[in-house]
Formats: C-alpha cells, structure tokens, sequence
C-alpha cells in the first residue's frame, strides 16, 4: 500500500518536526462476536492525539492502516478523509504550534497475527483478541506517528462484549460498559497492547522492600484461553517472574517503573513473545498440554526473563530507530540468560546458550545478508527482517564478550547509568558506550567498531608445537576471518587443555585466559605443559567465534567425545563439529556418526534435542544423496535403540520417542509407532499422551499409513486448536500429488487461512521424503513470490517465501533458477531479494556439503 513502508529519512524528519504531548484512544470491539452476515469485521477506532509542531505552518503525515475513515479533525477543523487518508497515512497541513488530531476510522480485525488478532476458539466458539505491533502495526488499530522516537502517555478506553474482560499496559476498571486504563508512562506506540476477551485469568503479588526503606508492591497476572487453563501452570510462571523482578531490582537500581505486570499467553502468535508494557504477551505454545523435557521450561523462563529486561532495555529507554534494535534486543537476550542462571533453577542456561542460541547467530552472521550487529535499516521491511540471530543471539554474544573485555561489575553499572539518564527517552549507540567508558575505563569505540560495527564470524584455530620432552613448546592462537567480511576482532578467550584421566574421562587439566588480537597469538602460559589431547580454543564460552581443531584434537573427538565429562565444554564441541558439518569440511555422514556413537550418553537435555535436530538436517541437507537412504536407516536405528536403552519415564526417554518420529520410515519404524498409538506395543514408562500421538501420526500420515479419515478421528479425539492446527499439518504431509496442490493453492492462493494454518500448512507440504511430489512447485514459486509479497501482509509473506523455497529439490538446476529470478527482478523489494538470497545461500551451502559427504565415500 501506498505510503505503508515509512522509511529511516521520513522517520528523522517527522522526529524533528513533531512532539507528541499525549494520546487518547477508545476501541469498540464488540462487533468481535455476533453474525456479520458475511460482512468483514472491523472496528471502531477513535483516536486523539495532542502534539506540537517546531515549524508552525509545515506538513506532515499521522500514521494509519484501516479499510475506511469516518471523520478526521484537525484543530477544531474537519478534513475531507477521501482527499487527506490514501489507506495508510493522514496528510496533516498547515500544522499550528499546539494541535489536536482528532480520527474516527473502522479498522479490520487481523487474522494473521498483525495488529488487532481475532481468533475463535474451534473447541467452544469464544472469541479471543489481542494486539501485536513490532515493529509498525498499532497504526492498524488507531491513528498514530509510528515510530519508536514519537513516545508519548497513552490512555486506553475499550467497549467490549458482555461478559469479557478487558487488559492493556495500565490498571483498569468497568464502568458502564466500557473499559478504562489509566494512564502509561511515556512509550512507543508499538509497545502499546490491548487483550480482551473470556481469558482464564490468575494474579498473585510481588512485593519488595529496598535498603532505604521503599516498598513496592507489583500486581501480578497471568492468562490463557479457557480450554487450556487445565494446563495452566501459572505457579510457576509467577515463581520465575518474581526471581527476576529480584535480580533486576538487584542489578539494575531503578524499580520496575510500569506498575502492573499481567503475562498473557494467546493463540496463533507469530513471535515468541512481546514487551509490552505492564502487558507482557506470549505465545500459547509455552503452555504445555502434554509432557515435555526439563529444555522446554527452560526456554520459556528465558524468554520471561528476556521480556522482563525489555522493561528497562526496550521500554524504559527506546532506541531512536530501528538501526539500533539491537539496544533492547541483545541485552534482553544476554540478560535473559544471564538472570536465569544466577536467579532460577536452571543454573545451566549457559550451557544451552552455547549451543542453541549461538547457533542460530553463526548461520545468520554467514549468509549473504549478514551485517553488523548496529544495522543499517532504511524502512520498516528492512525492520522486519531484521529480528534475525545477529540482532538477537550474536549481539547477546557480543555483550559475553563485553562483560569478559569491561568485567562485570562496569558492565552493570554502566547499566545502572544508563537507564538513569535516559529514562523514558530514545537512545543511539554512542549513548551506551560513553557510559561503559566511564565505569571500565577501557576504549569503547575500539570495541564497538571491532564488535558491533563489522558483520562475519571469526575462526580461531589452535597450532600446537611439542618440545623433545613431548610437552607444550608452544600453543598459538590462530584467527581467520574469511572475505567478504575480513575483519579480524579482539577476543578474550580461555584456552583449556584436556587428557583421559583414570577410567577414561577426558578432563581439563590446564586452563589460561588471553587476549587474541591479529592473525596468531601465543599463549605463553601454556608452554610447558603437558601435550594435551584436546585443546579447547574459546572453553568456558566467553567470546562469539568459531571453533576450529588441530589435527589431534579432532582425533581425540571423533574417538571419545562421550568421554568429555564438562557439559559446556562438550556443547561446545558439538557445536563446532555442527559448524565444520556446514562449512563442508566434516562430512555429514560423519557428523551423524558421531551422533549415533555419543548422543545416547548426553546429560543435557536441551543439547541432545539440539544434536536431534542438527542430525536431522545432516541427513536432510548435507549428506550425498546416495547416502540418504542408508544414513536414515542408521539414524532411525540409532534412534529405536536409543529409545529402547532410555530410563523409563526420563526426559531423555521423551526425546528420544519424538526423535524416532522425525526419523522414521521403514516398515518396521512405522508399525512400532502404530502400536504405540493403538496400544498394542509398549515402552516401560512411555507415556502417549495427546501431544505425542500427533507427532507420531505425522510420520504415519506422510508415508501412507495413516490417511484422512485417522486425522478427522483423532482430531474428534483432540478437538480443540491445538488440535486442529496439527490436523491440517498432517493432512498436508499426506503423499498425493492431489494433497500438495491443495495445499499450496490454500497458501498461495487463497487468504482464507490464518498465520497459524499458513504455517501448518507450510510445514506438511514439506516433507524430505516427498521431494519427487514437491519438484513440480520449484518453478511455481519462482513465477509466485513477486505476487504473493505484494498482495499480502508481511508476515504471511515472509511465512511463504522463507517456507515455500524449494530447498529439498537441491541440484544445480534450482540454484540456477534462483539465480535467474534475482537477476530477472533486481528492482524486487529488497526485503524479498534478501529472502530469496537467504534460500540460496543456504541451497548453495547444501550442495557443498553433499559434495564433501560424497568425497567421503571414495
């Protein structure tokens, strides 16, 4: 649409021109429930804004994307809505020095997860709501300046359906039928939120007494639809959110400044969660309805944890544009982990941080689109792709390794600062780093332009030289930085040394801290030391780097990496053999090997789910296609057998049951799966609960076992939205040409699905064992993605194009046809191409690694 994609220069020029002293917005969502009469749903949306103008008589624009205007005054003066609204913007001329807007539109209900959702429950037909925003959606649901610099109170007022109940970022109260809020601190209009709706809803108190005698009291809330509050382990939820409102009120001295705090978890959401001001959301899958490994509740107390340092990283100071995203989202996602290993239960967050997270940075940081951790973000698409693993998990990193260059007690109070002198305000990078110089009293800018300033990933490589006795001469620290990004950074690393003690374990025996600066660094005091059988370059995690091995210490792995007893440090020679998989240097069929050999004695469990899925793609991606069939067979063995060896009713049980389910394939695999739905075979302490029966019929489903009429009986079964969004996963993974063409017309073709059943459907359609049945859309998608990102919104285009690309048909002929869609459409907006140029790179990847498997086998 016209005038939707505001850009970096519009933004800065609006900024300069306009203040904004306060807005009032009133919602009438009632026309949420009831018969339309096949009408679309909208809303009323009433919105005044108070703002002032620096150039009396200049022109500027308010923001807005809704199907129609009722009435816009501006200053008392009514304006024609067809000659000043085009869909998405608000001319405004002749601006006074102190103006009021004033703008009554119907805005449209989302069903795909963007701005106002509406969704209805299949189990019951209730109606739920909610808002989503990041980074530019309140403008679908009230007139507003969006962008994050424009900050400014809000108050809230919202008509509801009799019955429901009404949230946003302040404290509410009904009265006459209308809801109130009063009124927020000065935030972003994308951190503003609404909820509503007949939401099972827990509340609970924090309560803290500082050292000066202050008390605070916190109202807690926590709600979910009502068909999953049987599930709803809202305990928990509240135990983690009040350790970390201790740890932040520790280490932050600034009490937690929105009031209230209600968590509400909602259905198809299209992030993992939102910091919204006093009403964190999140999305619904963090309530379990079956039995799931100690991972999961990790996961979801570190994404509690993230969003709660959104209060004072995000929230409290706001970066000025989107560039400097990585102001509120690394530190959330440093803090997140860093708080719930020294505030929760799960002291081991590191652990999973090392070879989870930082996965997910190292395949972003060596794409194509790569850049550095402070971006350059020309307009809103370019926003949008940019909640990526740099911006997340490469920049948590970073800061690792900030706290290990500055120390932590600067790094914390440089923090405090921080948030002192730029409360409620907009912040730039240089904002952050004059603090840190004051309390570390190192060179900042140095390190930012290393860190922060450069895109790609630095190797480090250890060279180990053995004097006569066969003891250390010397160990160097080798750093590569491949083109196009040569940049070679200072790190602080730990160097550990490991040999089999007694009984065979591989242990650390010598340890050193240096600093790495240039292409080779010696570590001194290494010398001397016994000839280690591993040499850990980067133990302990401290900086972001890939780890390399010299010659023996690869040995020493491919013979014994079950022996490492330290679970960091063997997640993180998991991690680096991962990395030396992708890069084509470890053969897949290798790599699957050893996991195969080591997996089954992993006491991590997040890193054995980890090294479930990586295995998974080894096979799936990088292994010969020769090998394919012989590799999954091992793989589904491996698996059964494992499953088999499990302690009944562990964790590790679990994991390994779903892991037979995205292996298996054989007649023999699928049978036992069958038997362990119809309960006619059993594993001691298995339980198949509703969650698990799903994840065993895809399999069943995809290979002809099962067919249609199985799904419609279980999802009778499980009729709910859980079940149903498995349901259409499933009936899309049937193998039938006639199924993958009406799979991909409801997704391409049609808007009739909601994000949630879009991505479902995505999921089914693609199947690696299917690639004969997908070949046909390879071409399909090329002569559809232009389309398809013009006519529909962002995020379901983002579902399609990432989703839809034709990876399994990975040969030469798709990279060709992909290389001469981006030559064809070079005028493409860029958001797209950047999709598409992922995709390649990732296929480009692929076909190394089937070619370094395949050299394995001769």
């Amino acid at each position: 649409m016209p005038g939707e994609n505001l850009s970096r220069d519009e933004a800065q020029e609006r900024a300069a021109l306009l203040s904004v002293d306060g807005y009032e917005v009133s919602l009438d969502v009632r026309s949420a429930v009831g018969d339309t009469g096949g009408e679309p749903r909208t809303f009323r949306s009433v919105t005044t804004i108070r703002f002032r103008c620096a150039d009396p008589g200049a022109t500027s624009f308010a923001d807005l994307v809704a199907p129609s205007v009722t009435a816009v005054s501006l200053n008392g003066r009514d304006l024609d809505p067809s000659e000043v609204f085009d869909g998405a913007r608000i001319v405004l001329e002749d601006l006074a020095a102190d103006n009021e807007l004033v703008v009554d539109a119907q805005c449209a209900y989302s069903r795909t997860g963007e701005g106002l959702h509406r969704f209805v429950d299949p189990e019951d037909g209730e109606v739920y709501l909610y808002t989503q925003y990041e980074p530019a959606d309140s403008r679908r649901v009230f007139a507003n300046f969006e962008q994050p610099d424009l900050k400014a109170p809000f108050r809230f007022e919202v008509r509801a359906p009799e019955g429901w109940t009404v949230w946003s970022n302040g404290t509410g109260e009904q009265q006459d039928g209308v809801w109130r809020f009063a009124e927020t601190k000065p935030i972003s209009t994308y951190i503003t939120a609404v909820v509503a709706g007949p939401y099972h809803y827990v509340t609970d108190t924090y309560e803290r007494t500082f050292e000066d005698g202050t008390r605070l009291e916190i109202p807690l809330g926590a709600m979910c639809r009502k068909g999953l509050a049987p599930y709803f382990d809202a305990d928990d939820v509240f135990l983690v959110t009040r350790q970390g409102l201790d740890f932040f009120h520790d280490h932050f001295d600034y009490p937690y400044p929105f009031g209230k705090y209600d968590q509400a978890f909602v259905p198809e959401y299209n992030l993992g969660a939102m910091e919204n001001p006093g009403l964190v959301t999140f999305r619904e899958e963090f309530i379990f309805r079956g039995k799931v490994t100690q991972a999961s509740y990790e996961r979801r107390a570190n994404v509690v944890l993230h969003e709660m340092a959104h209060m004072w990283f995000g929230d409290l100071v706001t970066m000025v544009w989107w560039d400097d995203l990585w102001l509120k989202e690394s530190f959330a996602d440093f803090m997140g982990t860093f708080s719930m290993v020294e505030a929760t239960r799960f002291t081991d967050g590191w652990i999973t941080f090392a070879n989870n997270r930082k996965s997910w940075a190292y395949r972003a940081d060596q794409l194509p689109s790569t850049h550095p951790v402070t971006a350059d973000i020309r307009d809103l698409q370019d926003a949008k792709l940019n909640f990526d693993g740099i911006t997340y998990a490469k920049g948590a990193s970073v800061l690792k390794q900030l706290v290990a260059y500055a120390g932590r007690d600067a790094f914390l109070e440089g923090a405090r600062r921080y948030f002192k002198r730029n409360a409620y305000g907009n912040t730039r990078l240089g904002d952050l780093l004059s603090v840190l110089e004051e309390t570390s009293g190192r060179d900042m800018a140095a390190w930012s332009r290393a860190w922060l300033q450069t895109a790609g990933v630095n190797s480090l490589t250890p060279q180990v030289v053995l004097d006569a006795e066969g003891r250390v001469g010397e160990l160097a620290i080798v750093q590569e930085a491949p083109q196009p990004h040569p940049e070679l950074r200072p790190h602080r690393v730990a160097v550990g040394l490991y040999r089999r003690a007694a009984g065979g374990a591989l242990e650390r025996y010598a340890r050193a801290e240096v600093d790495v600066d240039g292409p080779r660094t010696v570590v001194g005091e290494l010398a001397g030391a016994q000839a280690p059988e591993l040499v850990l370059v980067n133990d302990d995690d401290l900086t972001y780097c890939k780890i390399r091995f010299d010659d023996t210490s690869l040995a020493t792995l491919r013979a014994g990496l079950g022996d490492v007893t330290d679970p960091l440090a063997r997640a993180l020679c998991w991690s680096a053999l991962w990395n030396l998989t992708r890069d084509a240097i470890l053969p897949a069929r290798d790599f699957v090997d050893l996991v195969l050999r080591f997996a089954g004695r992993e006491s991590d469990i997040g890193v054995l789910q980890m090294l479930h899925a990586w295995a998974g793609s080894a096979l799936t991606y990088y292994a010969a296609p020769e090998w394919r069939a012989e590799g999954g067979r091992l793989l589904a063995d491996g698996a059964v057998r494992e499953l088999r060896r499990a302690e009944p009713g562990s964790q590790h049980q679990l994991a390994w049951a779903r892991f037979v389910a995205t292996v298996a394939s054989d007649p023999e695999e699928l049978q036992l799966l069958q038997g362990l739905l119809e309960g006619t075979a059993k594993i001691d302490g298995l339980e198949v609960d509703q969650e698990l029966r799903w994840a065993f019929l895809e399999p069943l489903t995809a290979h002809g076992v099962a067919d249609a009429s199985v799904l419609a009986a279980e999802l009778a079964r499980d009729d709910t939205a859980s079940g149903k969004r498995h349901q259409v996963r499933c009936l899309a993974a049937r193998p039938s040409a006639a199924v993958k063409a009406q799979a991909w017309a409801s997704v391409v073709e049609s808007e009739a699905l909601s994000n949630a059943l879009v991505e479902a459907t995505i999921a089914g359609f693609s199947r690696p064992s299917q690639r004969e049945l997908t070949a046909p859309y390879a071409q399909k998608y090329f002569a559809a993605i232009e389309r398809v990102w013009a006519q529909r919104s962002i995020q379901i285009a983002m579902h399609v194009v990432s989703g839809l690309f034709p990876s399994l048909q990975d040969s030469p002929a798709t990279l060709d046809a992909t290389d001469a869609w981006l030559s064809a459409h070079e005028g493409a907006p860029p958001a797209l191409r950047r999709l598409v140029l992922e995709a390649r790179d990732d296929l480009a990847r692929a076909l190394r690694g089937q070619a370094c498997d395949a050299a394995a086998a001769t």
